[in-house]
């Protein structure tokens, strides 16, 4: 067998049944997390829709990718698995394919771009993979990945554009319905389009009615562009790496066209927000993929309003620094962090006046800057900016507009 897409696959009358994806679930049943899917009140209240969420970030490792991985490993002969398999990834994909790989007593090697961080290297090795770093980008490393598959006789898994994998993914829409089986509509991150795929695919031949909406991030409309006949640029610091695709699948994009209803694009800002309303109200972590489909609804709420919402957090693989910044910029946003721009005069007790006011409207300082060089104020005034916290926005506002009133020159400093 090799898992690479065949034009046979890709031509016949069905790409991809609902047959497959049964036969993966038994496949895979016990190897796996049969992960919760649970409703949230709080969510459904913030959104207007009744809000059920799939918890695939409690995988092994910490993402649905596993499920794709696993049933295609399984299928593999004998003289394959000794051969072992090969995959081009940076993410959840690598650590999936090596820690079921390595389960089930095979080689794997992953092959990453030189300027893949460190921590995806060891978390991918600490799983069992066998990690070659090779090219400046991903394409130069999926092609050295096709080099050694044929150099070495591996096989190879590819993340998404493939239907043993998508069948994988689509146990995930089978245990969704199975417990929630009153499920309006499916809101589901794309990347390449595996997860989707096969998500769509149970789900529509289970349920007909049932809505199919994928979502992108508004840097990386890849698919969104493709099935819309759009060309859209893709590129740029996203937070959700895991969906950051620029080609989407071939085989992916064909079964998409025939069954998704529409796809929708969310900005950096919501799925920032989304990361951290999902831990702060459910206690859970997800990475910026993983929360696109609580940003899409969160953005447009109208189009989901009164409906029963099914949502996948596919992905819980987050760096915990990226993890602090989401976090204090989402302070920054609701108004509880704060960073005011004064003008003062360069002398003795300009500052002691100004944090007076701090104090008589219970605003906490964190940080104070000065700057006297850098600026075309007079040689005898500064800027100085000052960080704070407070309960909410109005004691903010409150403070501004008292300063202001003193005379102050306050401007706040906005986050983009």
């Amino acid at each position: 067998m090799n898992t690479t897409t065949t034009a046979s696959a890709m031509t016949g009358a069905s790409l991809l049944t609902l047959d497959d994806v049964r036969a993966a679930a038994a496949r895979i049943a016990g190897q796996i997390v049969r992960t919760p899917t649970l409703y949230s009140k709080t969510l459904s209240e913030m959104t207007g829709a009744e809000i059920w969420l799939k918890f695939e970030n409690l995988q092994f490792t910490a993402a649905y990718k596993e499920r794709g991985a696993l049933n295609a490993l399984l299928q593999l002969s004998d003289e394959q698995r000794s051969h072992g398999v090969i995959a081009a990834s940076a993410g959840n994909h690598a650590q999936g394919l090596s820690y079921h790989g390595t389960r089930l007593g095979m080689p794997v090697t992953i092959v990453m771009p030189r300027t893949t961080p460190t921590v995806k290297i060891m978390q991918t090795e600490s799983v069992g993979g066998t990690v070659v770093l090779e090219g400046e980008t991903f394409d130069e490393a999926y092609a050295h990945a096709r080099k050694l598959e044929a150099e070495r006789g591996m096989t190879f898994v590819h993340p998404f554009d493939d239907p043993q994998v998508a069948a994988g993914q689509g146990t995930v829409a089978l245990e969704m319905l199975e417990d929630v089986p009153e499920l309006e509509t499916l809101v589901v991150p794309i990347g390449g389009g595996g997860l989707l795929s096969g998500m769509g695919t149970a789900a529509r031949a289970l349920k007909p009615s049932i809505g199919l909406v994928g979502v992108q991030a508004t840097l990386f409309p890849s698919m969104y562009a493709k099935l819309k006949g759009l060309d859209l640029p893709c590129g740029g610091d996203t937070i959700a790496e895991g969906i950051a695709v620029k080609e989407p699948g071939t085989f992916t994009s064909a079964v998409l066209k025939k069954i998704v209803d529409d796809i929708v694009l969310v900005s950096e800002p919501a799925l920032e927000t989304a990361v951290a309303v999902l831990l702060q109200i459910e206690k859970t972590v997800v990475e910026g993929a993983g929360a696109a489909g609580l940003a899409a609804v969160m953005t447009h709420r109208k189009r989901f309003a009164g409906r029963k919402i099914g949502l996948v957090l596919c992905g819980g693989n987050i760096d915990t620094r990226l993890l602090a910044n989401v976090l204090l910029r989402d302070l920054a946003r609701s108004g509880r962090l704060a960073r005011l721009r004064l003008t003062l005069q360069d002398r003795p007790g300009a500052l002691f006046k100004v944090v007076e006011d701090f104090n008589r409207h219970q605003v906490n300082i964190l940080e104070v800057w000065h700057n006297r060089i850098f600026t075309s104020l007079p040689a005898k005034g500064l800027t100085a900016e000052i960080e704070c916290e407070a309960r909410d926005r109005e004691q903010i506002d409150l403070l501004v507009a008292s300063l202001r009133a003193k005379g102050y020159d306050v401007t706040q400093v906005e986050l983009g």
